[in-house]
């Protein structure tokens, strides 16, 4: 029967000791013993292996309760072959164990040293809103910007420890960012709980960013907006964003446009309009009109007899499509007929000589039988509504 070993007396605390003794005294004598502070030397290697594999069982708060009552894998003869931990007929000393949890997950020799170093960290997205005029957003425009974001500490160069030291690695973890907590055959991984993760432990902070690597600053540059961007469009500006750490790469900024209207070109889809108002005149007999473009000003034909909403289209005269290389979209001139308020009387007197021309009732059409029903008197509709209320 295999005994049980003493893990207060591996860590050098009382059975009493709380958490955070408990806790101070494994760091202390992990420090000491670490395979990185003591090259070669196996007699080390093993005590920092039984140090490890008490204070796993120790730093648990379930795991002490089942240790210090002698149940559950700690139960003494607990297996079918009398192995302490339950493992059945395999005799396993809890530093045999160890060495295969170890193989299992690296941690021995090069392996470990080669995982001691601080994992790289992709650096966060920023999003910000800019405000550009109608004419940037056609062409394209390079801005200023400011953009509050994480910087990388000047002070301690983003390692987060304090000039003149450096972060250790996590003795609990051996700087692969991971712990394994077993019990019994099974084994389950997770995030470092003295480290976080990281794989190191800063001591000594740095004084100007606590230890975070990184500081709160508004970060001044100049960015490109791509011609073709409407009302609401994200750019994405790739590594522009927060810089990464330990090597990295940086986030990316997105930009959020907002655009100025214009008080000509209206913004449709991939397209843009414009309303060309035209007298009657025009309308009627026909007409070569200056419409405006993006790049000047252009002859459009108005037919004969074209109707108010009427839409020509110039194509390839729009805004650049984003994304699509040279491609551009349409200006649509949607005629609108502009009609005066008020006539003076050569003009009534024209008009009349004109509706004379031009017998025949347009809303004829409107009725199934052609003809519009007979008109009721100002007197008769009257009293229709009366009898209406």
């Amino acid at each position: 029967m295999a005994t049980r070993p003493d893990y207060y007396k591996t860590l050098g605390v009382e059975k009493k000791a709380s958490a955070e003794e408990i806790k101070k005294s494994y760091r202390k004598l992990a420090r000491k013993y670490h395979p990185d502070r003591n090259p070669d030397d196996k007699g080390a290697e093993a005590r920092f292996k039984e140090i490890s594999q008490a204070y796993d069982v120790l730093g648990d708060p379930d795991k002490r309760k089942q240790y210090d009552s002698g149940t559950g894998p700690f139960a003494t003869g607990a297996g079918p072959g009398g192995g302490f931990g339950g493992f059945g007929n395999f005799d396993f000393d809890a530093s045999s164990m160890g060495d295969i949890l170890s193989n299992l997950f690296g941690a021995q020799g090069g392996a470990r040293r080669g995982r001691s170093r601080p994992r790289s960290e992709r650096g966060a997205d920023v999003e910000a809103q800019v405000s550009i005029t109608f004419d940037q957003a056609i062409a394209g425009a390079q801005i200023p910007l400011q953009v509050p974001m994480q910087t990388m500490c000047e002070t301690c160069r983003g390692t987060g420890a304090k000039p003149g030291t450096a972060p250790s690695v996590c003795p609990r973890c051996e700087g692969r960012g991971i712990e394994t907590q077993g019990q019994g055959m099974f084994s389950i991984s997770q995030p470092c709980s003295l480290c976080g993760g990281a794989g190191t432990i800063i001591e000594d902070p740095c004084p100007t960013c606590n230890g975070s690597g990184a500081v709160r600053t508004v970060k001044r540059m100049r960015v490109n907006v791509p011609a073709g961007v409407r009302d609401g469009s994200r750019i994405r500006l790739a590594g522009k964003g927060e810089p990464g750490r330990n090597g990295g790469p940086a986030g990316d900024l997105y930009l959020i446009t907002h655009v100025s209207a214009s008080p000509v070109f209206k913004r449709k889809g991939e397209n843009l309009e414009v309303e060309v108002p035209l007298s009657i005149p025009e309308a009627l007999r026909g007409a070569e009109v200056q419409v405006p473009t993006l790049s000047g000003t252009k002859t459009l034909r108005v037919r004969p007899g074209t109707a108010h909403g009427t839409v020509q289209r110039l194509r390839g005269e729009g805004p650049a499509k984003l994304g699509g290389g040279s491609d551009r979209g349409d200006i649509h001139y949607r005629f609108v007929i502009d009609v005066p308020k008020e006539l003076s009387k050569e003009q009534q007197d024209a008009v009349e000589a004109l509706s004379k021309t031009m017998p025949g009732d347009p809303r004829g059409r409107l009725f199934p039988n052609g003809s519009a029903p007979r008109e009721a008197t100002s007197s008769q509709a009257a009293a229709d509504a009366a009898g209406d209320r």
